[in-house]
């Protein structure tokens, strides 16, 4: 994974978020992805915790940005890896999350896994 790629993302997709725009944050993903929080079983009563369409990232996202009208990401630290990265932030809910990401050639989000203290 390439630091300059990472530290990009990182910065539009905290962004992003921080603006409240739904158009904006999902444009950082691809149309067929894989999404697993525990925020999907909390949100959507699915015990896989999984998003697999975009759509539903939509759904999911609207959800979230409607229930913290105050969100505010703060980035921590990214991590990177072989196939990825890590973001570590501080999360609307005053704790900290740790999302590991994909990316495919269009530097769009293809995989997701979400983590939360």
């Amino acid at each position: 994974m390439d630091k300059d790629v990472a530290q990009n993302f990182a910065h539009e997709w905290i962004a992003a978020w921080n603006s409240h725009d739904l158009e904006n944050i999902l444009s950082h993903y691809a149309d067929e992805i894989e999404y697993v929080s525990p925020l999907v079983v909390e949100r959507f009563s699915d015990a896989t915790g999984t998003n697999t369409t975009k759509e539903r990232l939509g759904e999911y996202v609207a959800k979230g940005l409607a229930a913290n009208p105050e969100l505010r990401f703060e980035l921590i630290q990214i991590l990177l890896g072989v196939r990825g990265f890590v973001l570590y932030y501080k999360n609307a809910r005053d704790g900290h999350s740790a999302e590991y990401f994909e990316l495919n050639d269009s530097q769009k989000v293809t995989n997701v896994i979400a983590t939360y203290s």
